[in-house]
């Protein structure tokens, strides 16, 4: 038995079906709520029994499964695909709409995932959602259980639904983004502001407890010097030489302390220099710098160097590396810091799906990134099992950049 196409010449279900889609992505920027609507309305204007969305990845190199009608709409977040992996990937890796009539398991491009029931359904039509721009998105699909013959009307409709989608999709995403975004950086300045008081109650301890004491000792000594001069110069000279003890103890917590707030070497050497310098405070790899000389803004400069610092404390703990490299450029818009080794590396999209989207646990990298978005930067992270692991900082030179 074979059921009619989805629209053939009936014009006025295409306008039906892309008005209602409109009016579902236009209602809100939740992708999810967008999307379970859309595969809603598909099924129901176009008489086919269930329909998929799966979306690309920020990386562009998995499918997932975001959008289903029920009884599959559980699913959804659980279901990927490689692209290029089953007819869904081969759509996204062609760009290509595919149709199967029946027989689906015959054809080389499709693979069977049990928890979609794809012996339930015999025929099915797949679309890329591709935005105005050419970028695809993702993969729309739908499915029907009686066998159908789709003509190439049906294809384009479904195109042009998925072209509507796909403009939601990347409005939803960058609503996301900033809304991530924003949500970082409140949390960032919440954190900035304890991180204030830690140091504020942590200087004052220190100048309290360790710097002030080590004064007034300081202090009697030299009175005792001063008074022991007349009748015992041997007294006065073992007070002068504890004062002195007294005063290099003072001057190297004073050190301490400041350093704790902006690196001196960088107001003594310069940031190129500085980063020499830090590469040969880690003896167990050999560290190369290419930078050219540049004076900076002072708080960039404080964090191209914490990062640098943080990113080879990173190297010395996890990577078993035998060399790194620190690049460093300036640009007319912005500055550009690459750290990168030789070591272990280790497989980025695993660790993130395990420990969540903010970064690699025990690397540090919630707090580089926090830093660099403060200014309104970006912090990259690329990495191979065996093959190294580097970390990109750009961050903008322009002051309404950030």
């Amino acid at each position: 038995m074979t059921r009619a196409r989805i629209t053939g010449a009936d014009a006025e279900r295409e306008v039906e079906l892309l008005s209602r889609v409109i009016e579902t992505i236009s209602a809100g920027l939740e992708l999810d709520v967008i999307l379970q609507g859309t595969a809603k309305l598909v099924t129901e204007t176009t008489d086919t029994d269930v329909c998929f969305v799966h979306l690309l990845d920020e990386q562009g190199r998995m499918l997932q499964l975001r959008g289903a009608t029920p009884p599959f709409d559980g699913l959804a977040g659980k279901i990927e695909l490689g692209i290029g992996e089953g007819v869904s990937g081969w759509v996204a890796a062609h760009g290509q709409p595919a149709v199967i009539v029946d027989d689906k398991t015959a054809d080389p491009r499709y693979r069977y995932i049990p928890a979609l029931r794809g012996e339930e359904f015999t025929s099915m039509v797949s679309v890329p959602i591709v935005t105005p721009l050419g970028h695809l998105v993702g993969v729309l699909n739908v499915h029907t259980r009686l066998r159908r013959e789709f003509a190439a009307a049906d294809v384009d409709l479904l195109r042009s639904v998925a072209g509507l989608v796909a403009g939601a999709i990347e409005n939803a995403r960058l609503h996301q983004r900033l809304a991530d975004r924003e949500a970082a950086l409140e949390a960032f300045a919440e954190q900035m502001v304890q991180w204030q008081e830690h140091e504020s109650r942590r200087l004052a301890g220190e100048i309290h407890d360790g710097i002030s004491q080590r004064i007034v000792s300081l202090f009697f000594h030299l009175s005792a010097a001063a008074d022991a001069i007349p009748g015992d110069p041997a007294v006065a000279a073992e007070q002068v030489a504890r004062a002195q003890d007294l005063a290099g103890a003072a001057l190297d917590e004073t050190r301490s302390a400041i350093a704790g707030l902006r690196p001196p070497v960088l107001d003594d050497l310069g940031l190129v220099a500085s980063l020499e310098s830090l590469g040969y405070s880690f003896p167990q790899f050999d560290v190369q710098v290419e930078a050219a000389q540049s004076r900076l803004p002072e708080h960039l400069e404080t964090a191209l160097y914490r990062t640098a610092q943080e990113a080879l404390q990173n190297v010395a703990k996890h990577a078993s590396a035998k060399s790194a490299r620190i690049r460093l450029s300036v640009a007319a818009d912005r500055v550009l810091l690459e750290i990168s080794d030789d070591g272990d590396g280790f497989d980025v999209t695993a660790a993130v799906r395990s420990t969540g989207p903010a970064a690699p646990t025990g690397f540090g990298l919630p707090g580089m990134r926090e830093r660099a978005e403060l200014l309104g930067g970006r912090l990259t992270l690329s990495s191979v099992p065996g093959r190294g692991t580097t970390v990109r900082l750009a961050l903008p030179l322009s002051p309404s950049a950030q």
